[in-house]
């Protein structure tokens, strides 16, 4: 009789004045029609009996009935009229719908209870009084006790009243719990769609990152290698008609460096094409290529402190003077550990032959209880020493911090008072 709310908002509903969609327009139109020409007939009936005109009885019961009409929008004026017309006999449908259509409202349920308590007792009065008349027409054939005419009163109220209000209860509430579901879901839907940018924007967070590690790893691999192999094309260039001999070391050791950069590159390459493809999927994801650099690194052992040395010869081969200071005992440090130190001295060095070629460079390891500190300084550029022009993209100082913070260790770098730039790294130790 009246909408539950669960298609409220269905595809094609049209709102027609206080009516939520066409078709309860329609059914309260029915309703009040048939009240109206029920009220009415019962209006004609009535004025025989109180002697004023039928017409008059009519059109006022036509107008009587019509009042359900409103049962959606004012259900309370509703029950009131039909209380109100109960002595007159009139207004059963209405009484009837009214009655359910206040229950099933968001009328408080203390106004809803002392209606249908009017509607109840209005009907058990005129129940009684045209039972007893009855009764008293038919004195003859008869003879009821006393309690007969107030029980038969009360059950037949009863079972008037208390289905449409019993039904307009659980139709209400039925509403209500359809509507705080609905809301349930509108809000979970909202929270997975929040929880679905958030992981959107872990998920770019870790792309990003990724693309980081992946940079970081292919430069240090690669950008310091190369650079010993420009300085030593560069020595080669100038001492190719002075002196043969020399050149033909110098031409040597790039073959050496162009060799080990390619092996080093061919291994960490190697380790991200052996990454499986998941079932379904396209291509290998960004996080995956980040877990196989690392897993690089981790396969090729890298790099640790103990080839420091090599490293530092490396850098004099190429003509710079390179001390290594080592303070404290070596203990078992972990692979990452190693590997981010030996990359700090690595590119710092790489740095000196770009920005500082002919200075001389102070590389300093400490090892203490529970961290490793590594410091490169480097003296002024010496002047006669030719550039070899190698280019800076900028990123060394970035990665080296990237890699220090990452372990929760400090970084600082910076010029110097004697005019060179000195890089200093504390990483906290994880013993094995």
């Amino acid at each position: 009789m009246t909408a539950t709310g669960a298609d409220r908002d269905a595809p094609g509903a049209r709102a027609v004045w206080w009516w939520g969609r066409r078709r309860s327009a329609v059914l309260d139109v029915g309703l009040a029609l048939v009240s109206a020409v029920e009220c009415a007939a019962e209006g004609v009936s009535f004025a025989g009996k109180a002697g004023f005109p039928e017409a008059l009885g009519a059109l006022f019961g036509f107008v009587v009935g019509a009042v359900l009409l409103v049962r959606r929008r004012w259900p309370i004026t509703v029950v009131l009229v039909s209380v109100a017309v109960a002595p007159a006999e009139m207004g059963f449908l209405m009484g009837v719908v009214g009655l359910y259509t206040l229950a099933a409202s968001e009328v408080p349920r203390r106004y809803t209870a002392v209606l249908a308590g009017m509607a109840t007792v209005a009907v058990f009065v005129v129940t009684a009084v045209e039972m007893r008349r009855d009764i008293a027409a038919q004195a003859d054939d008869f003879d009821p006790s006393a309690w007969y005419v107030p029980v038969m009163a009360l059950f037949m109220t009863l079972g008037l009243n208390a289905p449409p209000v019993l039904l307009g209860l659980y139709i209400g509430a039925r509403r209500r719990l359809m509507e705080s579901l609905r809301e349930r879901a509108d809000s979970l839907e909202q929270e997975l769609s929040l929880l679905a940018d958030r992981a959107e924007q872990r998920a770019q967070w870790a792309r990003q990152e990724e693309r980081r590690r992946i940079a970081r790893e292919m430069h240090d691999v690669v950008a310091h290698r190369v650079s010993l192999m420009v300085v030593h094309a560069a020595a080669l260039q100038a001492v190719a008609l002075k002196d043969p001999e020399k050149a033909v070391r110098n031409a040597a050791l790039v073959g050496d460096m162009g060799r080990q950069a390619l092996t080093e590159l061919r291994e960490m390459l190697g380790v991200l094409r052996e990454e499986p493809v998941p079932v379904g999927r396209a291509a290998v994801p960004l996080a995956a290529v980040g877990r196989a650099a690392a897993a690089a690194a981790e396969a090729a052992a890298g790099p640790g402190l103990g080839a420091l040395e090599e490293l530092c010869q490396e850098s004099r081969l190429a003509g710079t003077a390179v001390e290594l200071v080592v303070l404290g005992e070596p203990g078992e440090y972990s692979p990452e550990v190693e590997r981010t130190a030996y990359r700090v001295v690595q590119e710092a060095l790489t740095n000196v032959h770009k920005h500082a070629p002919g200075a001389s460079v102070v590389v300093r390891l400490a090892h203490r209880e529970a961290e490793v500190a590594a410091q490169v300084e480097n003296g002024p550029s010496d002047a006669g020493v030719a550039d070899a022009g190698l280019p800076s993209g900028g990123n060394g100082l970035v990665g080296m911090r990237e890699r220090v913070v990452r372990l929760g260790g400090a970084f600082v770098s910076g010029p110097t008072d004697a005019g060179g730039f000195k890089v200093s790294a504390v990483i906290p130790v994880g013993r094995k």
